[in-house]
């Protein structure tokens, strides 16, 4: 049988199909938009290129006969294109070998996984900071039946308040203690025996009471400052400051989750209450003796984008969720409309500069394979690009789930 010499094209599909195959998160997320603007993406991003979701209007309900117009207010995210990949150098008689050579498809895989976990990395590192919904605050492990079932839903019970559809969308992406306790919580339950199979084969959750699962060492870890809750200063607060007592005890780090006194949470639609304390996350670092914190999301009383039931009572004390000084995983729950990963084209060089390039698109992700040669040791070099960016589109469709 004759050698397939190792050609760009079949490096970027088979590198391709190890980044689809292995993108944990990312293969959980919405991944709609780079099929938007196909006349522009056929042109090429370029790195730090900044793409705008756009999000739809909100209305409230009319009661009655008279009409009482409202003013349409789209809102956008930007999602900001970053540059990457992995450099391979190989020598023209490995270029000769059959792309099912242990040694090449090692090399392979490698380059692969490297730009795969930077993908996971930055889109589980953008969930720590921006997804304010937070449950298990102590941050123990589920370790009996019972609590990995509870673990479970309440992380859908949270999902079904915030308004996520129930059209088997929703999953949960876990660090490696959270799915080893999950395995462990959920053998004894009743379930299909293929299903069982699979997990006692691999070793990680399944598909189960309505979440998707995915275990990935890449889940963030968010540590709380040194600062001790002090007391809301001032009546009528709304935004995304509020004034508070001087931060007391160290700094209240920015990803630390706190609640409001008096403040509940919203269902989107109805805007009626649903009977739990909102939850913000802090999104700069107040240093002890600050009188205001930066949060997320804004606080919002009235009208089409209500989020919570009142202000924040002043003289009253906010609460921290978690320990001072303690780092918790950021294990999270979510729809996948609650973010957005887009891979997109990159330019690729003029003719003329004697590079082979090979740019491919499969399922939303799309790689650039370089190559050129270096005469002086008879070698090939393969770079491998990736641009993309992540954006929480809809941070209300997704909670954290706190472990330590």
């Amino acid at each position: 049988m004759s050698n397939t010499l190792l050609t760009s094209s079949i490096l970027a599909k088979e590198t391709l199909a190890v980044i689809e195959n292995n993108c944990a998160f990312g293969g959980m997320v919405n991944r709609d938009y780079e099929t938007v603007q196909k006349a522009s993406m056929q042109d090429g991003y370029e790195p730090g290129a900044t793409i705008n979701i756009r999000k739809p209007s909100r209305y409230t309900y009319r009661s009655g006969r008279v009409a009482v117009p409202q003013a349409s207010a789209d809102g956008s995210i930007p999602l900001t294109l970053s540059q990457g990949g992995a450099d391979l150098n190989f020598n023209l008689f490995e270029r000769t070998l059959q792309i099912t050579d242990r040694r090449i498809q090692k090399k392979i895989n490698a380059a692969a996984a490297t730009i795969v976990n930077e993908i996971d990395r930055v889109g589980l590192l953008l969930a720590k900071t921006a997804v304010y919904n937070t449950l298990n605050p102590a941050g123990a492990l589920p370790t009996t039946q019972a609590e990995a079932v509870a673990a479970i839903t309440s992380i859908n019970r949270r999902l079904d308040e915030m308004g996520a559809p129930r059209d088997n969308m929703r999953g949960l992406v876990m660090n490696p203690a959270l799915n080893a306790s999950s395995v462990s919580g959920f053998a004894g339950l009743f379930n299909g025996q293929a299903k069982l199979g699979r997990q006692y084969d691999s070793g990680l959750m399944v598909d189960a009471l309505g979440l998707s699962y995915a275990m990935d060492q890449n889940v963030a870890v968010h540590t709380n400052g040194a600062a001790t809750a002090t007391n809301i200063n001032g009546a009528g607060q709304t935004g995304s400051t509020i004034t508070v007592i001087a931060v007391a005890g160290g700094t209240l780090a920015a990803g630390t989750v706190i609640t409001l006194p008096g403040v509940f949470a919203v269902n989107p639609q109805s805007r009626v209450s649903t009977g739990v304390l909102a939850d913000f996350v802090v999104t700069a670092d107040a240093v002890a003796t600050a009188t205001s914190i930066s949060i997320s999301p804004a606080i919002v009383t009235s009208g089409p984008y209500q989020n919570v039931t009142a202000s924040p009572t002043t003289a009253q004390p906010y609460v921290i969720k978690g320990a001072a000084s303690t780092s918790y995983g950021c294990n999270v729950g979510f729809h996948e409309d609650a973010f957005t990963l887009a891979m997109v084209p990159m330019a690729t060089p003029p003719d003329g500069t004697g590079a082979r390039v090979e740019q491919i698109s499969h399922n939303g992700y799309t790689i650039k394979v370089t190559d050129f040669y270096d005469g002086t040791n008879d070698n090939v070099v393969t770079r491998l690009d990736v641009l993309f960016g992540w954006a929480a589109t809809y941070p209300e469709l997704a909670v954290k789930y706190y472990t330590v």
